[in-house]
């Protein structure tokens, strides 16, 4: 008999035999469902499963921090869970919960309660705080800018919706493209993909669709967009040569800067070079992106004559200087005047995630809290090896002054910081400097292979859940598919074990088991649910149908449509009331990287600049097509896709010819941070300059007990540069990196990423 259960990938009926799934099927209403669904059951049953609980030898013996190459040895629950409360103990009362670094990614289940991150973080909360991280590495930037800029997020969380677009935009600009691949996934899942369904609308209505990216395919063929390609990094010296050109042919709207932003006139200032003698002109971005001034005229007029959405991924703002991609993304739009009307204005990360710009009702709000941490304590998301190698250093942070903490005990649930962070080798040595890393983990990820105690955990098949999403009109009931495997164990069940070790329990638990917290979390979100709760059976009903459906809204969603209509009546929540094109409480904080209106600054690495005679080749880390950042990298679809069992490394056939590479070639790409092998395939849809190596590939370094050795696996993040954004948001610049790529002649050490390190169970004598 079928399950009905839900995934980051979508929502699927899956059927067992024996404890071991034989089937996965996508729902039949479904019109657009990922193929990453079919590699979810080999998962599983994955022999680099963590199968018991785990200690490190040279921990278990002398304390040793020699993380990496080192031997486990199996001990029993009870021993584990004894182990890891002590050190808990320990740590709080030597050091402080300060130093009790709890990193989590929040992707590890659609599941609202069984969400590690949520359940690590309740559980440190009730052991008194520890130290958290703040914003996300997708979003760091943009989350440290918009609340200055327009008050809030409603541009990135609750942007102008599909059918807005696909009845009124007549040209659709895509800063980042809208690359579907990213599609596939939505943090609470969701039952039906929508994308490219409403993406062949606009096909149909025949809605110029105009790719600004340096990948031809981050925009799908039956676009037919128009395909600009930049030098990474460029956009907003593009978005400038825009703006210039709107006002210098008087194709913009004074009004609406006047009616609805402050600093307009300042701002027009620096962009016509009265402030600085240098005019942001057409002639003048294409100096800096190398795309024709006549091109970038020519769109500027194309905005300005029709309907005009211009779109922001959230790739742009993960490279240095990233929040002026954002603030001229909305600088820009303001100049062309068309925010608040049907299909017109800006938006962030249409293509970058499923459910950006889908059309929802208000959804019920299915969540488990972690409550608030009594320390107060954190650290920027992506600034984790500066903290780990730099204790007591002071930095800045959005107006903040701050200090990073001296971390003596890190614990991770469901994520691989060795996947997400940059200048993985950097990380390696920061990784060495506290006493103990605890990791919950179903498989031997490298982040476990690099702890000291690994605590087996169930995967999302392997529990019940309910699966929810803002971004989705679908509450779907995750049943349990198959029993845990081997000794693993859910992380709230763990999370409980160790509570009670630690006299917080009831605290934690509140008495209630799994079964319980599902249905207590189904009766908070039917009570918040307002006039949508008629349309909420009661639990028991609502788990045997499997799926709650709600219905779309008939009327398209415009974001700051009541703004236009009465910005008196309806003012954004900024000081001014309206778009802050310049900022005072920015100025304010006195940064030369991030100063009172956007402006152009050189990144740390481009094309453009004086390192490119070194390292000629931009890298673009991209999300990859076939797998969830490092989710299953090792079955089904990613592996399929890997070639000799390594990442595929795109170029331009210039590029490739002009170092001896061909189709297939084993190369190596290399800056002065490190260097990794991949499979080279050469291809017309990279811009010349550039090579592209999608992330997710799991750190396989030569030799784990030293940092800088050759990772053989094609994980781009050993070359990317570990560097904040600004003093603003401090978030990380992956898309910020020069390298380059040579043919391996040689024969190379073989890779293995998915291998089960050294594991013995403990003698009977010890």
């Amino acid at each position: 008999m079928s399950k009905i259960h839900g995934s980051h990938w979508g929502a699927f009926e899956a059927e067992a035999e024996d404890g071991r799934i034989v089937s996965i099927r996508p729902l039949a209403n479904d019109p657009d469902p990922s193929p990453i669904l079919s590699g979810m059951a080999e998962g599983v049953h994955h022999e680099c499963r963590v199968r018991a609980p785990a200690v490190r030898e040279g921990w278990l013996k002398n304390r040793d921090k020699a993380r990496g190459g080192d031997r486990f040895v199996e001990v029993p629950w009870d021993e584990a869970l004894d182990m890891v409360a002590e050190e808990l103990r320990r740590v709080k009362e030597a050091h402080g919960n300060e130093s009790i670094f709890a990193g989590s990614y929040g992707w590890s289940s659609a599941g609202r309660f069984h969400h590690a991150k949520t359940q690590l973080q309740r559980f440190m909360n009730c052991f008194g705080g520890y130290t958290a991280q703040k914003h996300s590495y997708s979003l760091a930037a943009g989350l440290a800018i918009l609340p200055h800029i327009v008050g809030n997020l409603d541009p990135l969380r609750n942007l102008t919706s599909w059918a807005s677009i696909a009845e009124a935009t007549d040209t659709l600009v895509a800063f980042g493209g809208i690359p579907i691949r990213n599609t596939q996934v939505e943090p609470g899942g969701t039952a039906s993909h929508t994308t490219v369904p409403w993406l062949k609308k606009l096909a149909e209505r025949g809605t110029h669709v105009v790719s600004v990216t340096p990948l031809r395919n981050d925009t799908p063929d039956f676009l037919n967009a128009q395909w600009l390609a930049p030098r990474p990094n460029t956009d907003v010296a593009l978005m400038m040569g825009l703006a210039h050109t709107l006002v210098d042919e008087d194709l913009h709207d004074p009004k609406f800067l006047e009616t609805y932003a402050v600093g307009g006139d300042k701002f027009l200032a620096y962009l016509t070079g009265e402030a600085d003698g240098t005019p942001k002109s057409a002639e003048w971005a294409s100096e800096i992106c190398d795309i024709p001034a006549d091109t970038i005229r020519d769109l500027a007029r194309r905005m300005a004559a029709g309907r005009t959405m211009i779109a922001c991924s959230y790739s742009l703002q993960r490279g240095d200087h990233g929040e002026q991609t954002f603030w001229m993304t909305m600088a820009l739009a303001c100049i062309l005047g068309q925010i608040g009307l049907p299909g017109g204005g800006f938006g962030f990360g249409y293509g970058s995630m499923h459910g950006q710009g889908n059309p929802v009702p208000k959804m019920p709000s299915y969540t488990h809290s972690a409550g608030p941490n009594p320390t107060g304590s954190f650290i920027p998301v992506a600034r984790v090896t500066d903290m780990l190698l730099n204790p007591g250093m002071e930095y800045d942070f959005d107006g903040e002054r701050r200090t990073y903490p001296d971390i003596k005990l890190v614990y991770w649930c469901g994520g691989n910081p060795f996947h997400h962070h940059q200048d993985l080798n950097r990380l390696l040595d920061g990784w060495r400097r506290p006493d103990t890393v605890i990791v919950n983990e179903p498989w031997w990820t490298p982040t476990a292979k690099l702890a000291d105690i690994v605590l087996p955990a169930t995967t999302t098949l392997e529990r019940n859940d309910v699966g929810a999403s803002s971004r989705d009109r679908f509450l779907v009931a995750m049943k349990q598919i198959v029993p845990p495997q081997h000794a693993s164990r859910n992380d709230y069940d763990i999370f409980s074990g160790l509570a009670g070790r630690l006299g917080i329990k009831d605290a934690f638990t509140e008495g209630r088991d799994e079964d319980a917290w599902l249905r207590h979390l189904y009766a908070q979100a039917r009570d918040g649910a307002g006039a949508l709760a008629n349309r909420m059976p009661d639990f028991d009903a609502f788990w045997e149908q499997g799926m709650l459906e709600l219905e779309a809204p008939e009327k398209p969603h415009v974001v700051y449509e009541g703004f236009r209509a009465d910005p008196t009546a309806n003012p954004l929540p900024t000081p001014s009331g309206k778009f802050e094109i310049c900022c005072a409480e920015i100025a304010g904080f006195g940064y030369d990287d991030c100063p009172e209106h956007p402006v152009w600054q050189e990144p740390a690495e481009w094309l453009g600049g004086a390192t490119a005679k070194d390292w000629p080749l931009h890298l673009i880390s991209n999300q990859p097509a076939h797998k969830l950042h490092s989710q299953l990298d090792f079955v089904g679809p990613s592996l399929a896709a890997k070639l000799q069992g390594r990442e595929p490394a795109f170029l331009a056939p210039a590029d490739a010819e002009a170092r001896g590479i061909a189709d297939g070639d084993l190369v190596r790409l290399y800056n002065d941070r490190g260097e990794t092998l991949a499979i080279a395939v050469v291809s017309d849809h990279v811009r010349p300059g550039v090579v592209q190596l999608p992330t997710g590939a799991w750190f396989d370094p030569s030799d784990w007990a030293k940092a800088g050795t050759l990772e053989r696996h094609g994980n781009p993040n050993v070359l990317t540069l570990d560097k904040g954004t600004s003093k603003l948001g401090q978030g990380p610049i992956s898309h910020t990196t020069l390298v380059d790529v040579a043919k391996v002649a040689e024969t190379a050490e073989p890779s293995d990423p998915f291998n089960v390190p050294d594991v013995v169970a403990r003698p009977a004598a010890e």
